[in-house]
C-alpha cells in the first residue's frame, strides 16, 4: 500500500528550497509513496522536472501575502487529495500549508526550514513557534538552522536534520574558449562564478569590490554574477562607480548554471547568512574550489585549506587574496575541487536526503 505525500512550497523558481522539494518530489520511492506538490503563488521553471518525471502539480494562485481566498482554496485541494503527510516548505508554505492541513484533517503535518532566518521579524517567529506545536516534525538542513530554531523557542524533539543532496555534476557541454566567446570575453581568461538572487543578504557589493581588488594584482580574471533582483540596478550603478564593469558581468538569471559551472575557476560565496547553501554544494560536486563567508551552514560544507576558504563576512582582501591564491596555482585548485567533489558525493547524497526523509514518513505514519 502506497502512502499519500503532498509538499507544499510557494513557488519552484530555482532556488535552493524549491530545488530540494523536487528532487525529494521526484526520488521517493514510487512503490511506497504516492507523491504530489502543491506551489501556492505560481509554477516556474522547475515545474518541468516534475511533469517529466510524473509528478502531479496543482498551482492554487495566491495573490497576496493574506489570502484568504488561496487558503481556502488550498484547504479544499487537500481534503480532495487526502494525503496521509502533508510536508511544507519556506514561510508561507509553512503558514498556510500547516493551517490548511490541520483544517483538512490531515494526520501528519511535517515543516521545513531551510535558513538561519534572521530577516524574520518577531510576529512571524511568533508564528513559527505557534504552529510548531502542533508539527509533528520540523525538518531543517544544518546544524546552524538547527541551533537558531532552537535559540528561537522550538522544542528540540520537533527537530530533524536532514541535510540536502546534491547529484554529480553533468559534464558541460562547451569548451572554456567556447562559453567565453559567448559571453563576448577573450579565450582563456579565468572565470569566477557567483550564483543568488541579488539582494542584501548575499553582499554581492563585497563580491564587486573584491573583484576590483583582485584586478588591481592580475589582469585576466572575471566576475559572473548570476541572478536577478531587486538590488540589480544598485549593483550595476556600484559596479559602473568602481570602473570596473570590463571585469565584473551581470547574466541575470540562467536555466544552465550547471553549464557554466565547471568552467569557474572557483565560486565567491559572501552572505551574511545561509541555511545549506545549494550553490556551494553544486560548484563542489563540480569540482570547483570555493571562496566563502565563515556562517552557519557553510562551514558544515567547506573545510578550509581543504575543499577550499572561508572568509569573515565583509572581508573583501580576504576573498580578493584567496582567488588569488587559487588561480595562482593550478595544483591546489585542482586538489582543493577534488576534495570538495568527494566530500559532498559522499556526505550530502541525493540518496542520502531522499531516505531520511523517508526513514522519517515511515516513522510517523507506521
Amino acid at each position: 500500500m502506497t502512502r499519500r505525500i503532498l509538499q507544499i512550497i510557494p513557488t519552484l523558481v530555482r532556488g535552493g528550497a524549491e530545488k530540494q522539494c523536487v528532487l525529494l518530489a521526484t526520488n521517493l520511492p514510487r512503490d511506497e509513496f504516492d507523491v504530489h506538490v502543491c506551489a501556492l503563488s505560481g509554477a516556474g521553471p522547475l515545474a518541468d522536472e516534475l511533469k517529466q518525471a510524473g509528478v502531479p502539480l496543482t498551482v492554487v494562485g495566491k495573490r497576496w501575502k493574506v489570502d484568504p481566498l488561496a487558503w481556502w482554496q488550498l484547504r479544499s485541494h487537500i481534503r480532495r487529495l487526502n494525503p496521509d503527510l502533508v510536508q511544507t516548505w519556506l514561510f508561507a508554505g509553512n503558514a498556510y500549508g500547516r493551517a490548511a492541513a490541520w483544517q483538512a484533517g490531515t494526520g501528519k503535518v511535517v515543516a521545513s526550514e531551510r535558513c538561519v532566518d534572521s530577516w524574520k521579524s518577531g510576529y512571524q517567529l511568533a508564528i513559527d513557534r505557534r504552529l510548531a506545536r502542533r508539527t509533528d516534525a520540523i525538518v531543517v538542513n544544518s546544524r546552524g538552522v538547527e541551533r537558531f530554531y532552537r535559540q528561537q523557542g522550538i522544542a528540540g524533539d520537533k527537530l530533524r536534520l536532514i541535510y540536502n543532496g546534491i547529484a554529480a555534476a553533468p559534464p558541460s557541454t562547451i569548451s572554456h574558449d567556447a562559453l567565453c566567446a559567448e559571453l563576448g570575453l577573450p579565450a582563456g581568461v579565468h572565470l569566477i562564478g557567483a550564483v543568488g538572487r541579488l539582494w542584501h543578504q548575499k553582499r554581492i557589493k563585497d563580491l564587486i569590490w573584491a573583484a576590483d581588488l583582485l584586478k588591481v594584482i592580475r589582469d585576466d580574471t572575471h566576475l559572473l554574477l548570476i541572478g536577478d533582483g531587486p538590488l540589480r540596478d544598485d549593483l550595476e550603478h556600484f559596479r559602473d562607480k568602481c570602473v570596473i564593469a570590463d571585469k565584473v558581468h551581470f547574466l541575470g538569471i540562467r536555466d544552465d548554471v550547471m553549464r557554466l559551472m565547471p568552467h569557474f575557476d572557483l565560486l565567491w560565496l559572501a552572505s551574511s547568512f545561509e541555511g545549506l547553501p545549494n550553490v556551494v554544494m553544486e560548484a563542489m560536486s563540480a569540482a570547483v574550489p570555493v571562496v566563502a563567508t565563515d556562517i552557519e551552514g557553510t562551514r558544515e560544507l567547506v573545510e578550509h585549506g581543504q575543499t577550499g576558504f572561508l572568509v569573515s563576512v565583509g572581508d573583501r582582501a580576504a576573498l580578493a587574496r584567496y582567488a588569488h591564491k587559487i588561480l595562482e596555482d593550478r595544483e591546489l585548485r585542482d586538489r582543493l575541487g577534488q576534495a570538495g567533489r568527494d566530500r559532498v558525493l559522499h556526505d550530502f547524497s541525493v540518496e542520502k536526503m531522499v531516505g531520511a526523509h523517508a526513514a522519517l514518513y515511515r516513522e510517523l505514519l507506521g
